[in-house]
């Protein structure tokens, strides 16, 4: 596969889109044996009494079929971002100095539940022209299988190395996985808290993505009840299995018996049920909790709830309890959106939207290989931009450093133009 990366790094981008659009074709019209296969993994999770918010995201229907093949055209749509100049500076004359983006390489992406998951990241490892280890957890076996067979079989079949996709299908290698550190150049692990620790801590390969999503929607003492009220029912509601639902609920004091029983009424209407503190239970019917479980990532229909005194409390809570995934003010003071955007360390800050709209199909990527909470090369929905890096070319006339580090040339450094 590390021979294949440099043939894949290579391709032309209409190569690389004709590869994903005849997958997109694929795709749909072997979708019966798609959701074959997707049946017998559902089955399998109901038997062996998986809890319900995996139950959620093994499901591999007409609905996810239809977005991930929406997410492959609109990813067919993006400019190319490999080749792109960043950086045109002559150093001297006829010296000049290119910063261009390229592939990261070989990517390992481990992956739990979504199938949808194995879509999204081969289409983004093609489109990066990255060559890509893929895999799935045993949960979804049937359905990942069947989907890479269609996507690897397609893509080759329209001249991609084949090197370019490899499936591990066996548990015990991802610990081989994790020791390839030679010919694996980045991994995205995607999954529960506990698993994404286990890939960080066992592996020298450098590590992009996030451990737990403990989002927060903090309503403020200036909003607007109409927004405030659908926009926390959703980012809730909409998909509670998802890392960007959210899972705390802060309320400014002021507002708390007018607010906190329409939340409450609107909340358990649409299925959710309350845990709070102690003060918040004085305003609404709910299980007592300690601060300490504001730690808690339920990806069920359970929201936590407290009140705060000020923004800064809310800031304070969140940057202590959050995960830095993607949090959201509800305001009409732009004062107070502002400086919750400015002092919320995370990926995603938010004013009046709900916490699902972090996703790089909603960003417009069109898809996203995971969300990446860290600080270093990418954050937030990990889109193409994120799978790609650059190198330097530099190109002379035999210029040689000893003319300029015993005084007979010198640096002139000049802009040029990018294109």
């Amino acid at each position: 596969m590390k021979e294949d990366s440099p043939k894949m790094a290579a391709l032309s981008l209409e190569t690389r889109n004709q590869a994903l659009l005849a997958v997109a074709e694929a795709l749909q019209q072997q979708k019966e044996k798609i959701f074959e296969a997707n049946q017998k993994d559902l089955e399998a999770a109901a038997e062996s009494g998986l809890p319900q918010s995996v139950q959620k995201r093994l499901k591999f229907d007409a609905h996810k079929l239809a977005d991930v093949i929406s997410g492959i055209k609109e990813l067919v749509k993006l400019p190319d971002p490999l080749s792109q100049v960043q950086l045109s500076r002559q150093l001297d004359d006829h010296l000049n100095l290119y910063r261009v983006t390229c592939p990261i390489g070989v990517i390992g992406i481990i992956f739990e539940a979504r199938p949808d998951a194995l879509v999204q990241i081969s289409s983004l490892c093609i489109k990066s022209g990255n060559c890509a280890v893929l895999k799935g957890g045993r949960e979804t076996a049937a359905t990942n299988k069947v989907l890479f067979g269609i996507i690897y079989q397609t893509v080759t079949d329209c001249g991609l190395p084949s090197g370019c996709l490899l499936q591990a299908e066996q548990h015990n290698e991802i610990d081989e996985l994790l020791s390839c550190h030679d010919c694996v150049d980045l991994l995205i692990p995607r999954g529960s808290n506990q698993f994404v620790q286990y890939i960080m801590n066992h592996t020298k390969i450098p590590v992009m993505g996030h451990a737990d999503g403990v989002c927060h929607t903090y309503v403020d003492e200036d909003y607007d009840m109409e927004k405030a009220l659908p926009v926390l029912v959703d980012a809730k509601t909409q998909y509670t299995a998802a890392c960007n639902a959210t899972e705390t609920l802060l309320v400014h004091r002021r507002i708390a018996e007018e607010f906190l029983p329409k939340a409450e009424a609107a909340l358990r209407a649409a299925g959710v049920s309350l845990r709070g503190t102690l003060e918040a239970s004085q305003y609404i019917d709910c299980e007592i909790m300690e601060e300490a479980e504001f730690h808690t990532e339920y990806l069920d229909m359970v929201l936590s709830v407290k009140l705060v005194d000020s923004l800064e409390e809310a800031v304070r809570h969140i940057n202590t309890y959050g995960s830095h995934h993607t949090d959201c003010i509800l305001t009409e003071n732009p004062e107070h959106a502002e400086t919750f955007m400015q002092l919320v360390d995370s990926a995603g800050v938010y004013q009046n939207c709900s916490t699902r709209f972090a996703d790089g199909f909603r960003y417009g990527f069109g898809a996203e290989v995971g969300i990446s909470t860290g600080k270093i090369h990418a954050r937030g929905p990990v889109g193409l931009e994120g799978l790609v890096t650059y190198k330097y070319k530099l190109y002379g006339q035999g210029q040689i450093v000893a003319d300029y580090a015993e005084g007979r040339k010198s640096f002139h450094f000049q802009e040029l133009d990018r294109g």
